[in-house]
């Protein structure tokens, strides 16, 4: 905890110096001088993230600004993005909510299991007056505004077993399972929410133990079990959906001010243009890749969603990592979807 206040202290600090400064300089530079949007991520260049920013968001910003994003974290490493903004070394990023967790304890419950339900629920919840604190918050502590939210995909429990041998409807029919999760305390305590025995490996070691047994299962998006290759000693998959992950467009709260508010509603239009164009790549790849593992022989269904979230979330709240979280907040995003 003294770690985390030390580097929101810090970060607080050069914000406010950041803000100033950057803000003087931008209002006295040349008025038809573009400005320079430099964005740092560790995607890469055809992630789709990176696609929608550079084929949607940058020409719409092209007769002002200028767009020049640094994939696979050339620019900056993972991870130290929004302190770069919040110094005024960089202008862009794509943040998640687990990097602003490190700041903003609170923001911990958009990382939980259940919490968000879908792609669509995401943006609900994004555009919903109950961020609003948020996003404040972030503007100013850390001179950096979200601007939109990107849909990553959801994350799928996958198993050995096939379905005759085992059908998951609830959390208890995990009981006693072997599940593949990653080794943070975090990653476990979700395992055990699922109703499974979360066992941690490294992700190199998976498929080897998916193959000979050492563990009956693991949890990614199916991107990853096609490009892992997972289906070839899988035989289902359970769409629990368990985890959308996200990430929110993050610009400098400098750059922004310096902006006119036509440019403000242009950029704030194409953000949120290149963030629908990326979720729907996403869902089309999702829905396509059901279709190909289908066609391996993967058995694919949908259990009973209610009964996990229930179990989930109920375990959370119980948890220490529900403590910073505000009250009643997650009934209020739990309304904004199903």
């Amino acid at each position: 905890m003294k770690n985390i206040l030390n580097r929101r202290t810090f970060v607080a600090t050069v914000a406010a110096l950041a803000v100033s400064t950057s803000a003087l300089a931008m209002s006295a530079a040349n008025a038809a001088e573009k400005v320079k949007l430099r964005l740092s991520a560790p995607a890469s260049a055809t992630d789709q993230r990176a696609v929608a920013l550079t084929e949607v968001f940058a020409p719409a910003v092209a007769e002002f600004a200028e767009f020049e994003p640094h994939w696979n974290a050339t620019l900056f490493k993972q991870g130290t993005e929004l302190e770069a903004i919040a110094r005024g070394n960089l202008e862009m990023s794509i943040t998640s909510a687990q990097e602003l967790a490190v700041f903003f304890p609170e923001f911990s419950i958009f990382t939980a299991g259940y919490v968000h339900q879908d792609a669509a629920h995401q943006v609900a919840v994004f555009n919903d007056a109950l961020m609003e604190p948020f996003k404040q918050k972030v503007e100013d502590e850390l001179g950096v505004k979200l601007l939109s939210v990107m849909y990553l995909g959801r994350r799928q429990v996958n198993l050995r077993q096939d379905k005759d041998e085992l059908t998951v409807k609830t959390p208890d029919d995990l009981a006693g399972v072997n599940l593949r999760m990653p080794g943070t305390d975090a990653w476990q305590f979700l395992g055990k929410a699922l109703g499974a025995n979360p066992t941690p490996m490294a992700f190199t070691e998976v498929y080897t133990a998916l193959q000979t047994g050492a563990v009956d299962g693991q949890d990614n998006p199916l991107p990853t079990v096609v490009d892992a290759k997972f289906y070839e000693v899988t035989n289902q998959i359970i769409l629990t959906s368990h985890l959308v992950d996200l990430n929110y467009i993050a610009l400098s709260k400098a750059v922004w001010e310096s902006l006119t508010p036509e440019q403000q509603a242009t950029v704030q239009k194409a953000a949120d243009d290149a963030a629908e164009a990326g979720r729907q790549a996403q869902l089309k790849k999702e829905e396509d890749l059901v279709s190909f593992l289908k066609e391996q022989g993967m058995e694919i269904y949908e259990p009973d969603v209610a009964a996990f979230r229930d179990r989930v979330q109920g375990m959370y709240l119980e948890s220490d990592y529900a403590a910073n979280w505000p009250d009643g907040l997650l009934d209020k995003i739990n309304a904004l979807g199903n």
